[in-house]
């Protein structure tokens, strides 16, 4: 043997100077995405700024797919069952953000009928007025 070290300690010399730039790339790759993440997360939740859809959006939609539902104009039955769905998923939006019941977010099948209206009449309840007066002025 020529030098003074091994040939076993030379090998793994040589293998962690060769394993160690892709081994500390895989990390940094891994980390700094995941603290970059936190931190903006950290930010935002710092400004107390909403995280979701305002009240007001989430009424608007909730009434235009009312309408939609109401008229039943939907050329097709997957327009219908779609525009029903969407419907459903924003009446139990509403509900959360005012902090109401909803028990059309825990029915099935042919209970999910009586318990939209159970929803909207949680809504109603609540003050939001699911059907407003078109122009401001009641009928008389």
């Amino acid at each position: 043997m020529t030098g003074d070290r091994p040939v076993l300690l030379g090998l793994l010399l040589y293998l962690l100077l060769a394993a160690t730039p892709t081994v500390l790339f895989w990390v940094v790759s891994r980390v700094v995405p995941a603290v970059l993440d936190r931190v903006a997360e950290r930010r935002h939740r710092n400004r107390g700024e909403p995280t979701g859809p305002t009240l007001e959006c989430v009424v608007a939609n909730l009434r235009r797919l009312r309408r939609e539902v109401c008229a039943r104009s939907q050329p097709t039955h997957v327009r219908r069952v779609a525009v029903l769905a969407a419907y459903d998923d924003t009446l139990v939006q509403t509900c959360g953000l005012v902090d109401v019941d909803a028990p059309l977010a825990s029915a099935a099948g042919p209970d999910r009928a009586f318990a939209r209206l159970l929803t909207e009449a949680a809504l109603e309840d609540a003050g939001i007025a699911l059907d407003p007066p078109e122009d401001g002025t009641a009928a008389a």
